[in-house]
């Protein structure tokens, strides 16, 4: 069985949102406590920060070059050095309790030059913790911006199903996956209760869906990341050194590279010492390719 490595010699803080560029063959993530998205380029090991003002809790690349990233105040569209250039509203929590957390672009929606445009889809996390109250929120490609789901504690687990009819979402502190239907525009239907977790085997975190259908979820507190196939059973569990993985993707040049993120917030100085990982990046081969991250195109007037 094939074992987890570290990708490079790094570790942060709260890295999220591993996202692979197929064209520059680099992988992208967010450290959202340390206001910074990175980029790791594989075959030239060049390292590059971008850094921003507040938490980009989860972002996406542009077709146009650059980014659509959820800071704490708001959704903006940036340049290639991660300059902001165009706010395209604003958080719709208090921002002083609610960040954006988990998020990423859908393959469904409209056909431009023959090329999917596909959604952005931001998550938030309620802070307090005192009830549900975070959203999902998309910006559609004529970037506007509305609330999609509620009754969320900590948004989490985008993904969508290759045949485009399911879009897959965690409520990480809930111990939950959802699944929600998609009409053949991409609309959704009503959420629905896919998988629950019992306390104390890790928690459902980011994922990342394979050609075959299947969810692969980074298991938050569970020391390991799992394979589910479409009707919710586990097929592969591997095992981190570390306790709280955050979130995975495919890349490679086959999409069949598992980039897996992990953190160290809120760890105490002991357990940093004992676990010196936590906050690395890891890959895994695996066996079957995953499904590639669509780029946002904004269509404007």
């Amino acid at each position: 069985m094939n074992k987890p490595e570290l990708l490079f010699d790094y570790v942060g803080h709260l890295p999220e949102c591993p996202t692979w560029d197929h064209d520059e063959q680099a992988l992208y993530w967010t450290d959202i406590l340390e206001c910074e998205i990175h980029r790791f380029q594989l075959h030239s090991g060049e390292h590059k920060v971008f850094s921003f003002k507040e938490e980009p809790g989860c972002f996406a690349l542009r077709e146009n070059g650059g980014f659509i990233v959820a800071l704490r105040s708001g959704i903006w569209l940036t340049d290639a050095q991660g300059q902001l250039e165009t706010k395209i509203g604003d958080n719709p929590n208090n921002p002083a309790l609610a960040r954006f957390n988990d998020g990423g672009v859908d393959p469904v929606g409209r056909f431009w030059a023959g090329d999917p445009v596909g959604r952005f889809w931001a998550g938030t996390y309620w802070g307090p913790r005192d009830y549900n109250g975070a959203l999902l929120c998309r910006v559609d490609n004529d970037l506007h911006m509305q609330v999609m789901q509620c009754d969320i504690l900590g948004a989490n687990g985008l993904a969508f199903s290759p045949d485009s009819r399911w879009m897959y979402t965690s409520d990480t502190p809930n111990h939950v996956i959802y699944r929600t239907p998609l009409n053949t525009q991409g609309e959704p239907g009503l959420r629905q209760v896919w998988k629950t977790f019992p306390c104390g085997n890790g928690r459902p975190d980011g994922a990342a869906m394979d050609s075959e259908g299947c969810y692969w979820s980074a298991l938050f507190d569970g020391w390991r990341i799992a394979r589910f196939s479409p009707q919710g059973e586990i097929l592969e569990e591997y095992a981190l050194p570390v306790r709280c993985p955050t979130m995975v993707c495919f890349g490679g040049p086959e999409m069949k590279t598992l980039f897996i993120t992990t953190t160290r917030e809120n760890m105490t100085t002991q357990e940093c010492a004992a676990y010196p990982l936590s906050g690395a990046i890891f890959t895994l081969n695996v066996a079957v390719a995953g499904m590639h991250k669509p780029k946002f195109k904004e269509i404007t007037q």
